[in-house]
């Protein structure tokens, strides 16, 4: 049973930066990808980053590039997506999603994500 425990949300005012955490357990992580993705009061989940455990690679969405950070500690288990120049526009609660066979191809389709944590909210003020 894979479990996503996220945690690190919060109110923060715009120009701000936090750090978002998502512990794994219950598998074998080293071949999954994890990824970040939101969604916003009234709009559909959108992807976010992602990253390959195994190989470190790292995908971003347009609209986070150059404020986003997504790394990861595989001793761990821990994936963490530093958000910095946080804007109104990235107000939304954030999931953490793991799965095995992600490819480049689906690497932002949140279709393809088998397990989800909670979520957790973030809240930029302007």
């Amino acid at each position: 049973q894979v479990q996503l425990v996220e945690s690190g949300g919060g109110l923060v005012q715009a120009g701000g930066s936090l750090r978002l955490s998502c512990a794994a357990s219950g598998r074998t992580f080293s071949n999954y990808a994890m990824g970040w993705f939101r969604q916003a009061p009234g709009k559909e989940r959108e992807f976010v980053a992602a990253i390959r455990l195994n190989r470190g690679s790292t995908y971003y969405a347009d609209s986070v590039k150059g404020r986003f950070t997504i790394s990861r500690d595989n001793a761990k288990n821990t994936v963490y997506l530093q958000m910095n120049s946080l804007k109104p526009e990235d107000t939304a609660v954030y999931y953490c999603a793991a799965d095995p066979a992600i490819t480049i191809l689906t690497i932002a389709d949140v279709d393809e994500y088998d397990y989800w944590g909670q979520g957790t909210q973030v809240t930029v003020s302007s």
